[in-house]
């Protein structure tokens, strides 16, 4: 069985989770906010776990509206994300 959010999600919401979603989410940040775009592997690069949970904590940032995915046929680690609102500083 392949990567499904759907099943996947539940995860974001434990502790353990959230103390990922919350990394990774300030570094897609980071990155949107310097380059505009980013990747996936360099948004989840240099966390460590499931790597499941890391692609259901990009998910769920889209699912937020806090990133856009750029639609490519492409690998997964390939996939570009914008910031998909401006942020008040």
């Amino acid at each position: 069985m392949g990567y499904n959010y759907n099943v996947q999600r539940d995860k974001v919401f434990t502790e353990a989770g959230q103390l990922l979603f919350l990394a990774i989410r300030d570094k897609a940040k980071e990155l949107t906010r310097t380059a505009g775009a980013a990747r996936l592997a360099e948004i989840i690069r240099g966390q460590s776990g499931d790597s499941w949970d890391m692609l259901a904590c990009v998910d769920r940032l889209v699912e937020l509206g806090e990133l856009r995915e750029i639609p490519q046929v492409c690998a997964g680690q390939h996939r570009i994300f914008i910031r998909a609102r401006e942020e008040a500083e």
